[in-house]
């Protein structure tokens, strides 16, 4: 009995729902919306995991003018602390004043213009894809520090982390949401005892720190500590600020009502990302932590408080899991900013077509494979994606705080002078802290962002260019239909005279009378037993043979063609006969020329190609 074309796609629709789950209708999308704890742990692991390695970063700048100058470590990162607390506050009032999405494409283009507002985008998409791969890069470290023996197989790990998110995140949101909870709130709750646990241990009972746990160079002494390296390592701790606009960005991913619930998620995220940072900045300068090659400070600050102890390797498994999962914020927002993008016909439309599962699937599938590009291409290094980290997102901060001001002076409603000066401020603060940015890691690779940025502009317009020009080739506006009436031709191309090519006939006869076969022979012989053939069986439909003396079928099939149909008024239908094995990979055996065809026809003019199917049973 053979297996139908429905049977063999029930298989792969099995397949599909095993893996990524059964589909949901369209009027699932509120079922599938998150709690306040769901969106905190599906929008938030990038910035709180950012706790694992901002400090660290931070560190490494220092250190450079010896180990005095990490005194430093502290005030710095109040100060970034400080504009943690500025663009939270201006993120609520775009929050409020976008309630269907306020990200910084939407708020920069419709205030901005849309030049300023593709900025944003090729900003926010570079920095969703370095997000992904320093978030997976950080949780291999944090693995490797435990595990020393894994090292080897940093890339490979990432690589499979990255998939592994990929299909997580195309299950859908509230999948994803059910999976990030527990491993985010695990992280926060142990880092929080690890804070508490340091504090109380060797501040509040000044227990001293063992001094083979402490880390310590040689030499102490302190070179001159230059604004520029202050301003250089600014620049590296506000990796701790990146993915705080994700929120904003996904207000419609919150149950009703959304904008009170995104407001409420963001602040209780920017309390706990602040107070996680200090603390571990605080015990890195109290336990005068040295960053080392072979292991993360974290890791370092979890030696000393918890002794080797089974706590320590509790730190570190929650530090993996986040930083792993951290790149899900990505998996987020990645997608969602793409699909407007491909709305507005500055990225292919695809991206703005929701999946199985109510996920934009085509824009995680995309960000799976450019985070796993760049993944193999910098070996899984952490310190080497770092400095092209947050130039992107700094700058979409920037204009759509920008924005937001222009936002409120064309409104002008109750309050707008205030929230004008809000969000002023916030671009003030934002653009300072861009400007160090692009300045202090400009030379460490930051210089690849900023190429980057103006040639995905050129691609956004690219797209776009394209999209109206077929817009107006297709336009019916001024359109007038030929008058010349068409002669219709249909060719079949043909291997052989076998039951296939008989059904062909059969249908190309009810299209048209005027049906002719076409062969392309490699030597005489062959020509000659295929004429005796064709003439026992189907002695009424002439049979063209075109000699191919270097063995080629296509080609010559395509010459033929191009001169039957170089008359205006012809129209010619090619007909390919094919058979279907029962089984899938049956197909793998055979040459796929009816593939080639079709492939090579697709650019032919006036020109139409179907094809006849003959199924096996056997």
């Amino acid at each position: 009995m053979a297996v139908s074309t429905e049977t063999r796609t029930s298989v792969w629709s099995s397949v599909g729902q095993f893996v990524l789950g059964r589909r949901l209708p369209s009027s699932h999308d509120l079922r599938e919306r998150l709690s306040n704890v769901g969106a905190l742990a599906v929008l938030s692991s990038d910035a709180l995991s950012s706790v694992a390695y901002a400090t660290e970063e931070l560190l490494l700048v220092l250190v450079l003018a010896g180990t005095l100058a990490l005194n430093w470590s502290v005030p710095l990162s109040l100060a970034i602390i400080g504009l943690l607390a500025m663009l939270t506050i201006s993120y609520r009032q775009t929050i409020r004043a976008y309630p269907q999405g306020g990200g910084a494409y939407t708020v920069a283009r419709e205030n901005l213009g849309t030049r300023t507002g593709l900025v944003a985008a090729s900003g926010l998409l570079i920095d969703y894809v370095l997000t992904a791969a320093v978030s997976v890069a950080a949780g291999v470290a944090a693995l490797t520090s435990a595990f020393p023996a894994l090292a080897g197989l940093k890339v490979e790990i990432a690589v499979l982390a990255l998939l592994s998110l990929m299909v997580i995140n195309l299950r859908g949101i509230r999948t994803t949401g059910r999976f990030f909870t527990f491993p985010t709130l695990m992280f926060v709750a142990v880092l929080a005892s690890l804070i508490v646990t340091g504090i109380i241990r060797f501040v509040i009972f000044d227990s001293p720190v063992p001094e083979s746990k402490a880390s310590a160079v040689a030499d102490n002494a302190l070179a001159a500590v230059t604004v520029f390296l202050l301003l250089r390592a600014f620049a590296s701790g506000c990796a701790a600020l990146t993915g705080i606009e994700a929120i904003a960005n996904s207000v419609r991913v919150f149950r009703p009502p959304e904008t009170r619930n995104a407001t409420r998620t963001l602040v209780w995220m920017a309390l706990i990302l602040g107070t996680l940072f200090i603390g571990i900045t605080f015990l890195a300068h109290k336990f005068e932590i040295v960053p080392s090659v072979n292991e993360t400070v974290v890791s370092q600050i979890a030696r000393i408080v918890f002794d080797n102890g089974p706590a320590y390797y509790v730190v570190q498994i929650a530090t993996l899991l986040i930083l792993l999962l951290a790149a899900n914020t990505a998996f987020s927002g990645f997608p969602r900013v793409a699909s407007v993008l491909g709305s507005d016909g500055y990225l292919p439309r695809q991206l703005s077509d929701t999946g199985r599962r109510l996920v934009f699937s085509n824009g995680i599938i995309l960000l799976a494979l450019l985070a796993s590009a760049l993944i193999f291409v910098v070996g899984a290094d952490v310190h080497a994606l770092i400095p092209l980290y947050a130039v992107g997102v700094f700058m979409s901060f920037t204009l759509s705080q920008a924005g937001m001001v222009r936002h409120w002076q064309r409104l002008k409603g109750k309050g707008w002078v205030h929230s004008a000066a809000i969000n002023g401020m916030g671009a003030v603060v934002t653009a300072t802290a861009l400007v160090i940015i692009a300045t202090t890691k400009f030379t460490h690779g930051a210089w690849l962002v900023v190429l980057l940025v103006p040639a995905a502009l050129y691609m956004f317009n690219l797209i776009h260019r394209h999209y109206e020009l077929v817009a107006a080739q297709l336009s019916l506006d001024g359109f007038v239909p030929p008058m010349v009436a068409m002669r219709h031709t249909v060719v079949i191309p043909v291997s052989g005279i076998h039951r296939a090519v008989l059904e062909a006939v059969v249908y190309a006869r009810a299209i048209s009378s005027d049906v002719r076969a076409v062969y392309v022979a490699y030597d005489e012989q062959q020509a000659e037993q295929l004429r005796q053939k064709w003439e026992k069986h189907l002695p009424d439909v002439p049979l063209e043979v075109i000699q191919s003396p270097y063995r080629l079928v296509v080609a010559p099939f395509l010459r033929w063609l191009d001169q039957v149909r170089s008359d205006e008024g012809q129209l010619v239908t090619v007909v390919i006969p094919e058979f279907v094995p029962r089984h899938w990979w049956e197909m793998l055996l055979h040459n796929q020329s009816a593939w080639m065809f079709r492939l090579a026809l697709l650019f032919r003019r006036r020109v139409a190609f179907t094809s006849v199917h003959t199924h096996l049973t056997r």
